[in-house]
């Protein structure tokens, strides 16, 4: 307790030398990771680039795609997208943003090493400057997730001469097209922004500076927001709602999210793969009938949170209904690993995130999978370095959530293709990569659904090399002086429009 009343003392020392009337601080869950659109994949990250870096294109708080640094579109047939740009954008360090800084950002996103941006538009052949303000995008083959993928980080558009000049540093001093500029960062303490006066929309932006606080304790983040610290919390604990309720100073705006908390197994990454649980898809069933979604969620969030075993939730037009979580069966569970002929307790070192929520829940893990003949050894790490350990294979299975994207598109291909740029575990199945390419190509609702159907029965029936575990809900608290706060199911914090009232 002590250590978190002093972690609270230093955010509150650092907001008090820094406010001023405009000045907003927003706590995070976790650091980001690189601030680099083309390179980043944190959730806390797109956060920050929410006021840094507009996109061609955007979502409304009932996820209509709507124009940002695009004014308009159309397809001229089912490969073909012309976009038109609005006028009288700057990017922060004065140069113009045209069509040719449109290409360059998307030709970047595609094509530059380490990109996470390249499996959400890889159908992309080619970009046709067609004059200063209209580009026109050449596909490979009909792809009907294309526009909402530019509604996010493959959507950024960079400074041409910035990016040059920073190649792969870009992300430490980004230069984008936002409401607001980059001033600084110190890891693991604070990231600040600053009002562009040059911004193409400047009369919706009301805030003078922003600081981002990753405060990963939950406690402390919710008391920094009790204090006066903080004006907006990305989120707090489900069991944390009541206690902002209850001030009068305070409130909180809560809606289902649209992406998954699960379990990713690494199959065929590296060395640690070759552990059980990566080896035997058996192995893997038995885990998932170990588990009791719903206890886990009612004992670590109040049961808030939506049991599943998909990545779409039941909100999106594209949840598959037929589609349920498994009831807990240990007995079966005992039953798959003598099938699986592997000696029991299988050992199994679960990577969690290292914040409280999360490790309570791998340690509910633990003792249920204790039940099934599991021992399950609890590595906790800081966030931005447990996707770090993921990409380089260092897991065996990782607790991680996903924020999810309009399109089931963004919540599936990148992690479950085999050519997927986050699919850490490098799972590889034939014909979930030709169903999930079937899927990009057809625009038809119904279809799609079939198609998707299909895809998670065979993947998850047969291979579990991915657990969805259930979908969460984005729940923010602020102080009543925060005023405009338009909450999106995204749960991105958008700081147009917002200002703070007077004390």
């Amino acid at each position: 307790m002590k250590r978190l009343l002093l972690a609270a003392v230093a955010v509150s020392v650092l907001a008090v030398s820094s406010a001023s009337a405009q000045t907003m601080r927003i706590g995070l869950r976790e650091d980001p990771d690189i601030l680099d659109p083309t390179l980043a994949r944190t959730y806390v990250g797109r956060i920050v680039f929410a006021s840094l870096c507009d996109k061609l294109f955007d979502i409304d708080k009932d996820l209509n795609i709507v124009p940002q640094l695009a004014t308009g579109f159309r397809w001229d047939d089912g490969r073909t997208l012309t976009i038109t740009l609005r006028e009288g954008v700057k990017f922060h360090d004065g140069e113009t943003m045209d069509a040719n800084a449109v290409a360059y950002s998307l030709n970047r996103h595609l094509t530059m090493q380490g990109s996470f941006r390249r499996g959400e538009i890889n159908a992309m052949d080619r970009v046709e400057v067609v004059d200063p303000k209209t580009v026109r995008i050449h596909l490979k083959v009909p792809f009907a997730p294309f526009l909402a993928q530019l509604t996010d980080r493959a959507g950024m558009v960079l400074s041409p001469k910035a990016a040059e000049a920073a190649g792969r540093d870009f992300g430490l001093r980004p230069v984008c097209a936002g409401p607001f500029r980059f001033v600084e960062r110190v890891a693991q303490d604070r990231i600040v922004v600053e009002r562009f006066p040059d911004y193409w929309d400047k009369g919706s932006v009301h805030l003078d500076r922003i600081i981002y606080l990753p405060i990963p304790d939950s406690t402390v983040r919710l008391a920094n927001l009790q204090s006066g610290a903080l004006e907006l919390t990305e989120t707090i604990s489900a069991t944390d709602i009541p206690t902002v309720q209850r001030n009068p100073r305070l409130r909180v705006a809560m809606g289902d999210e649209l992406g998954y908390q699960g379990i990713t197994f690494n199959i065929a990454n590296g060395d640690r793969a070759r552990a059980p649980i990566g080896q035997h898809a058996k192995v893997r069933q038995a885990f998932d009938l170990a588990i009791d979604r719903a206890t886990i969620i009612q004992v670590v969030y109040d049961g808030h949170f939506t049991p599943t075993a998909q990545a779409v939730p039941p909100s999106s037009p594209y949840h598959v209904r037929s589609l349920t979580p498994p009831t807990r069966d240990v007995a079966r569970a005992r039953a798959l690993l003598r099938e699986a002929g592997v000696a029991t307790p299988v050992k199994v070192e679960l990577t969690v995130p290292n914040n409280p929520d999360m490790r309570q829940v791998g340690e509910v893990i633990q003792a249920m999978a204790a039940e099934a003949g599991f021992e399950v050894s609890i590595r906790a790490m800081e966030f931005a370095s447990s996707l770090q350990a993921a990409q380089r294979g260092d897991f065996e299975a990782y607790l991680v959530g996903w924020s999810g994207r309009t399109d089931p598109d963004g919540n599936l291909w990148t992690f479950v293709h085999s050519r997927g740029a986050q699919n850490d575990g490098k799972y590889a199945n034939p014909e979930v990569d030709r169903l999930l390419d079937a899927s990009r190509e057809e625009s038809d609702l119904e279809k799609r659904v079939a198609i998707f159907e299909r895809m998670y029965r065979h993947y998850i029936t047969e291979d579990r090399a991915r657990l969805y575990l259930w979908h969460r809900k984005n729940i923010h608290a602020y102080s009543t002086r925060v005023q405009g706060f338009v909450p999106v199911p995204d749960g991105l914090i958008r700081v147009k429009g917002v200002r703070l009232a007077a004390n």
